[in-house]
């Protein structure tokens, strides 16, 4: 941090979804976490809250929560409750920083929220229209109940704004881009933003030399080529559903399978869609599930289905890691996060094994080791490329982002 004062600061970071709201409390003098939890169901029946507690397990509290505004107001009321509780008095928050998933080519970084902010947001809700919906809810929601707490917006594809044109143009006529705004905007940036760095650091060498890709591995899954510290590529498109395949979603596919289905299967585009996003991917493969643990522990034990599915994963994700070798001129490092990305050895081995004619390696012991947290090389000493495990952290890095700002925003008052 640049500025002690911004060490005294408690951040409160919040992820609002169309019905839920997550939440980590920051204290931002050793970044620790104050308090987290999350409400889910707004607008639905049994609505309730998650709050994490201090020995590990959550209280769960069920509540009449029929907008964002009182799923708000009730992480509020936990965050100020006498027996579980972190703070004695909203007060003692400085700033709100919200995760915004689409940014457009609006927004290239992160800012602190007015008026014309909200209605930037508000305008891009056509390209992301459950997520921005739900984020500029709990931006008002926060607006309403703490109107004079400073707010800001950390977008999701703005590390991806430096892509060139011929990373983020599709195929398509061009008029469409300059109309409609189709192009490749790419997701998990804040995550990406983090880890970097931190790879950057672990091979102590400046982040500005290194040709790195990072793959973010969990439900949702995304490679991003990285040189020079900035984004020259990545998976995900238009939206979240191109690229790898993840959880649910099927990760690229032929833009004729939507025609077909609706000429062949009785499927509208919308069911086609909510098929694509939902019930697809390493799901829709095994017929079984979309964890990644589930079906490994099902294809050791002879599951065609599961095997199956993370073969197809395992592929296509060592083919879009040599793809990325592309942009950005050679590797040389291969950084694994996320969920699975983190703390699975085998898709991990599964995965660099088929990129050994590029130089790439895993040491089995190292690769064993490094999971649950554990961050740091999983490649054979002295190998390049260097293959590494570092965990993210994109709550803290939307912390970091909000506290530099509305400190700026507290020196200029």
């Amino acid at each position: 941090m640049k500025n002690n004062k911004l060490t005294k600061m408690k951040i409160l970071v919040l992820n609002c979804g169309s019905s839920s709201i997550k939440y980590k409390l920051y204290d931002m003098s050793d970044y620790s976490v104050l308090a987290a939890g999350g409400v889910e169901r707004i607008g639905i029946d049994d609505a309730f809250i998650k709050v994490a507690m201090n020995d590990g397990s959550k209280k769960q509290i069920m509540a009449d929560l029929p907008t964002h505004k009182e799923g708000v107001a009730l992480v509020f009321k936990c965050l100020l409750d006498p027996e579980f509780g972190a703070i004695k008095s909203l007060d003692e928050i400085d700033a709100v920083g919200h995760r915004i998933v689409q940014g457009g080519d609006k927004f290239c970084e992160s800012v602190i929220v007015d008026k014309s902010v909200e209605e930037g947001i508000e305008e891009l809700c056509d390209l992301a229209p459950v997520h921005n919906a739900g984020h500029l809810r709990g931006i008002r929601a926060v607006d309403a109940l703490m109107p004079a707490t400073p707010q800001v917006c950390v977008f999701d594809n703005a590390f991806h704004s430096t892509m060139p044109a011929k990373a983020y143009l599709y195929g398509i006529p061009y008029d469409l881009y300059e109309k409609y705004h189709v192009r490749r905007y790419g997701f998990h940036g804040t995550s990406m933003r983090y880890v970097a760095p931190e790879a950057a650091r672990i091979l102590g060498k400046p982040l500005e030399d290194l040709r790195m890709i990072v793959a973010h591995l969990g439900n949702g899954a995304s490679i991003t080529a990285i040189r020079n510290g900035k984004s020259v590529d990545t998976s995900m498109g238009f939206t979240p559903i191109e690229g790898l395949v993840m959880g649910t979603r099927c990760g690229d596919i032929d833009p004729g399978v939507y025609s077909y289905l609706t000429a062949h299967a009785g499927m509208n585009i919308e069911q086609v869609d909510e098929m694509l996003n939902k019930k697809s991917g390493l799901l829709g493969i095994s017929e079984l599930s979309n964890d990644c643990r589930t079906l490994e522990i099902a294809a050791d034990e002879g599951h065609e289905g599961a095997r199956l599915a993370l073969e197809v994963m395992t592929y296509r994700l060592a083919k879009y890691i040599a793809s990325m070798s592309v942009a950005c001129g050679g590797i040389d490092a291969l950084v694994f996060t996320g969920g699975i990305g983190e703390n699975s050895r085998n898709i991990r081995a599964k995965t660099v094994a088929y990129l050994d004619y590029l130089g790439l390696h895993i040491d089995t012991k190292a690769n064993m080791e490094k999971r649950y947290g554990n961050s740091g090389i999983i490649s054979p000493t002295g190998s390049n490329p260097a293959v590494l495990v570092v965990p993210t952290n994109e709550e803290l890095m939307i912390a970091l982002d909000t506290a530099e700002l509305a400190g700026f925003l507290q020196e200029a008052g």
